[in-house]
């Protein structure tokens, strides 16, 4: 119930963060502004038939028709329909906690970055344990072409390799938020880098996230 509980918690806090932004405020998913995020998260948990195409580029045409119906809407509902959640016919009505608390988190942070002057926000400990174990699951994945060994530091007791290797290494530390989100391919974070230049540098142009 943990996780179900702040991944519930960081849905609502996003729709009101997007309430206050309004359906114009860029956000950090290239050009979409929040009222095409809103209706790419209503995509995701009430249309199964054009969600595929989030992930499978060939599908991605007619998920981007129809994710362009839901944004026709008014903003108000789309709001509605994020905060209310995936449908109980949906897979994702039984895996909140598994696949919606690093979506709520993440595309969060992706309307409060956008802008210029964001701080990172005060988090608990629960969120903290939280994020590291998102930030280690998702980083071998994120890291996993990098050609050193990578290894994020998310503080005392938070220290994981994330992708091997011989020979260089290049260490990512911060805040297990900001190294959530880095390996989600956001770059608006407070992350630092430590090992050579050349390695560093490869690591900052991978191809991250989803």
């Amino acid at each position: 119930m943990r996780g179900m509980s702040l991944a519930r918690d960081e849905r609502h806090a996003l729709v009101e963060t997007m309430e206050a932004a309004g359906p114009d405020a860029p956000t950090l998913c290239g050009d979409w502004t929040t009222r095409d995020l809103a209706a790419h998260l209503v995509l995701r948990e009430r249309r199964l038939d054009a969600s595929a195409g989030i992930l499978i580029r060939p599908l991605a045409g007619y998920t981007a028709k129809v994710q362009a119906e839901i944004a026709a809407r008014p903003y108000p509902d789309l709001l509605e329909l994020v905060r209310t959640g995936p449908p109980v016919w949906s897979p994702l009505w039984l895996l909140d906690t598994q696949a919606n608390l690093g979506e709520m988190f993440v595309h969060h942070e992706d309307v409060r970055r956008a802008g210029a002057g964001w701080e990172p926000r005060e988090l608990g400990a629960r969120w903290e344990a939280a994020l590291w174990t998102l930030a280690t699951r998702m980083g071998r994945m994120a890291y996993r072409k990098a050609p050193c060994a990578v290894v994020l530091d998310g503080g005392p007791g938070r220290r994981a390799a994330v992708h091997g290797g011989s020979g260089d290494q290049v260490v990512l530390s911060g805040a297990p938020a900001e190294l959530a989100l880095h390996a989600f391919g956001r770059d608006a974070v407070r992350v630092e880098f430590d090992g050579p230049e050349d390695a560093v540098a490869a690591v900052r142009a991978l191809q991250r996230g989803v």
